[in-house]
């Protein structure tokens, strides 16, 4: 078959690639754009509601992004990922006002973000925590109590049975959200297809090459009744396949990738759909991290609301699984395993030996030490009320790094060729909360030039305080984050 000419091609289905492909389809109508995706539907790995937290990453309660920092809490990371989160929310409310979106409560509703601490030592951390961020303009409203009878109030499941004798401490902000974000994916992809994009499922790319001229020729494997594979030549390439982007970028071949690789981690979560018992936790609540475990395993206990259907998520707990997506192949591990990053891999998996302890805890824990973590929150939980279920895939990165040879790094890494005609997005949380920011960042880094100030215009008329910080301006703040409430329903 004849190769097809595209502007530019996003590799997956998930809310990076509706997200880059949707703006790319505002700032220039008249590109072609393409998205492919290996399964039948978007959002079936990790942007899918099952397969994440569906916080609203705000760092209103994460407390990974205040660590304790001597007698106070290093706070400029939460105020990042809040900043980044006002830049999502602007976004989906002017999409919202265009009617692009639907109703926003399909996947956006409002659910108090709280910080759970138990024991003198983490209540004491919540303190400092509380006091380092509720007078900041992103943090305003924060509460904050040890009251008993305050706590009842915020969270009568946590409450009920516990032992009056506990120390516990909770902080609270009435503007946090749940985002079913499977459900996002979906109606941005709606959004992509109504402005004008392709999206075309069951196609598996295959092979990357980049050509004399400097566009890249796509191999693309579908199971048509025909020659089975086509080939499509794009000016521009975003690679957002979650776990999958490290094995595509590196059959690339370019130098950017060299020293990368992933580690996959797989989680679960205990679910509790029992309406007299989800009824009384209208929280997301998030404690802190057991020593030497991942960011991304802080245990929370959240109300959620996945396809219309309101429950309670606890967890999650760690497994592994040498799978790079939760429908890859058991080979991702070892297909990624190149000369130039085992050395650095090796030297991030010496430094990270506690990560590998809690590790294989966790994959050794019964279901009743899975329990008793729940008993930490929920002292009435009933093992009846609660099951297990599979999470999905995520991949920490590990790379080179001048200093210790290899570091293992949580969050997300866009990585980029040094023309800008690819570009590809690795690592895990915050991930889809601060989608808008990085599809930013993506856009800044492979456009620089006339052709991102040409569209920087339509940027801020789409997202008003892009290019400012929120932080700074607390009147303007206060004002943007009224008008995106009324337009997405929430606080």
């Amino acid at each position: 078959p004849p190769i097809e000419e595209v502007d530019a091609v996003c590799i997956g289905g998930g809310i990076m690639s509706a997200t880059v492909g949707l703006m790319l389809k505002q700032l220039e109508p008249n590109w072609k754009v393409v998205i492919y995706e290996r399964l039948g539907a978007l959002a079936e790995e990790s942007s899918n509601g099952w397969n994440n937290a569906g916080t609203g990453h705000s760092a209103l309660c994460e407390p990974n992004y205040t660590p304790a920092s001597g007698d106070t809490v290093e706070t400029s990371k939460a105020i990042t990922v809040n900043e980044n989160w006002q830049l999502s929310r602007q976004y989906w409310a002017y999409l919202a006002t265009k009617g692009l979106l639907p109703e926003p409560s399909s996947f956006i509703n409002n659910t108090p973000h709280c910080t759970f601490a138990y024991g003198e030592d983490q209540v004491d951390w919540l303190r400092k925590r509380y006091a380092a961020l509720h007078k900041h303009p992103l943090f305003e409203g924060m509460e904050y109590s040890e009251d008993k009878a305050q706590l009842q109030k915020w969270a009568p499941l946590m409450m009920e049975g516990r032992d009056p004798s506990d120390k516990v401490a909770l902080s609270r902000c009435d503007v946090g959200t749940d985002c079913d974000f499977g459900a996002l994916t979906r109606d941005l992809g709606k959004a992509f297809m109504n402005s004008g994009g392709n999206l075309l499922l069951f196609h598996t790319v295959t092979g990357l090459k980049k050509e004399a001229d400097g566009r890249w020729l796509l191999t693309i494997k579908k199971n048509d009744l025909g020659a089975k594979t086509c080939q499509v030549r794009s000016r521009f390439v975003f690679v957002g396949a979650g776990g999958w982007a490290l094995l595509l970028l590196q059959k690339s071949k370019i130098p950017e990738i060299k020293g990368f690789m992933g580690f996959p981690i797989s989680g679960e979560f205990l679910v509790c759909q029992n309406p007299e018992v989800v009824d009384k936790h209208p929280n997301k609540v998030y404690g802190k991290a057991a020593i030497g475990a991942p960011p991304m395993s802080v245990p929370h206990l959240d109300k959620r609301i996945i396809g219309g259907k309101h429950m309670l998520l606890f967890g999650p707990f760690a497994g592994f699984s040498p799978r790079y997506l939760k429908t890859g192949s058991l080979l991702d591990l070892f297909k990624s395993i190149r000369l130039h990053n085992l050395i650095p891999a090796a030297a991030a998996g010496l430094q990270n030996l506690d990560l590998t302890v809690y590790l294989v805890k966790q994959l050794l824990a019964s279901d009743n030490k899975k329990f008793a973590e729940l008993h930490n929150f929920v002292p009435n939980a009933k093992p009846s009320d609660w099951l297990l279920v599979t999470a999905g895939q995520r991949v920490q990165i590990m790379k080179k790094d001048p200093k210790k040879v290899g570091i293992l790094q949580f969050g997300t890494e866009v990585v980029a060729a040094a023309d800008g005609s690819i570009c590809g997005l690795l690592g895990a949380s915050p991930g889809a909360s601060t989608a808008v920011q990085v599809a930013l960042d993506v856009l800044a880094k492979c456009f620089a030039g006339p052709q991102f100030t040409k569209w920087t215009p339509k940027i801020q008329e789409m997202i008003e305080s892009y290019g400012t910080k929120l932080s700074d301006d607390r009147d303007k703040y206060q004002r943007i984050h009224k008008k995106t409430a009324a337009a997405l329903k929430v606080k």
